[in-house]
């Protein structure tokens, strides 16, 4: 009796414990989804962020095109180049060693020419040294996609909101909320896993909708504003510690407040400066 139920508890325990991974890798998402264990994604665009992101414990850091927004003030992220992008990777990837590093292809290098597109994603992964890519859309980039898997190049998709579609869309709301849009991402998203793609990102849709993309593909599903029912998550880093601060979604969650600290942190250093108290005796040779 005793003996059984150890056993039973060591079922238990083995069931529960989850897997200490010293890599992660694209079948590493597999098996967290399998194994029902939500993974963690956030984004870097250079070294000392990265370094931060993975000593934390972060499973995938995301390279993204938004580095066009919080990096550079731009707008949207149709401006940043497949150059600047490498730059950003090489950065994040010197920076890591067990998470998983995933480039954006930036607008204009894959959309409409599946040649280009190879050429793009061969260019980040040679010259960055990344893991794999990410491109944004369903059937519109099929043989971009395609071309991309069958030359050995891990795929993310990205489907809902497309961000490098804005002008396109007009807007950054919620996207698939009616019944013709939503079936369409039903569509895509089963396409992208047939396809071979290793994950999907879901950006602002309805939860209900990416629950049931979710429970519908075997691939992880990560949400940005797609709510608590896919495999995990992903913010914007810079949003996430608060050192931007106009930018006020539902779905961001501020852990920090970085802005204020680090406004309250240069104040006193120019003060200091200025009043003749840094250095002091302590802090000259």
């Amino acid at each position: 009796m005793i003996f059984s139920t150890f056993v039973v508890l060591n079922e238990i325990l083995m069931s529960t414990a989850k897997k200490q991974y010293k890599r992660i890798t694209v079948k590493s998402l597999v098996d967290m989804k399998a194994n029902k264990e939500k993974i963690s994604m956030l984004t870097a665009y250079d070294f000392t962020m990265a370094r931060i992101l993975d000593n934390a414990g972060i499973d995938v850091i995301l390279v993204g095109d938004s580095a066009s927004n919080v990096m550079a003030g731009h707008e949207t992220t149709l401006p940043i180049t497949l150059d600047q992008m490498i730059y950003h990777a090489s950065s994040v990837v010197r920076g890591i060693d067990r998470c998983l590093v995933v480039v954006d292809l930036p607008f204009g290098s894959y959309q409409s020419d599946p040649k280009e597109a190879l050429r793009s994603a061969i260019r980040i992964m040679k010259e960055s040294r990344a893991h794999s890519i990410k491109l944004e859309g369903g059937k519109e980039v099929k043989e971009s996609i395609k071309r991309i898997l069958n030359a050995g190049i891990p795929v993310m998709g990205h489907l809902g909101l497309t961000p490098q579609s804005i002008y396109k869309f007009g807007t950054y709301t919620v996207r698939a909320k009616e019944e013709e849009e939503a079936e369409k991402l039903m569509e895509d998203a089963l396409m992208l896993e047939r396809l071979g793609c290793f994950a999907i990102v879901l950006e602002k849709v309805p939860a209900d909708l990416a629950r049931k993309v979710a429970e519908s593909v075997s691939v992880p599903v990560i949400g940005i504003g797609a709510g608590n029912g896919v495999d995990g998550q992903v913010l914007v880093t810079h949003d996430m510690v608060g050192m931007t601060h106009e930018f006020n979604p539902r779905f961001l969650r501020r852990y920090l407040d970085l802005y204020h600290d680090m406004t309250n942190a240069f104040t006193s250093y120019i003060s200091d400066v200025k009043s003749g108290d840094f250095p002091n005796e302590n802090e000259q040779y």
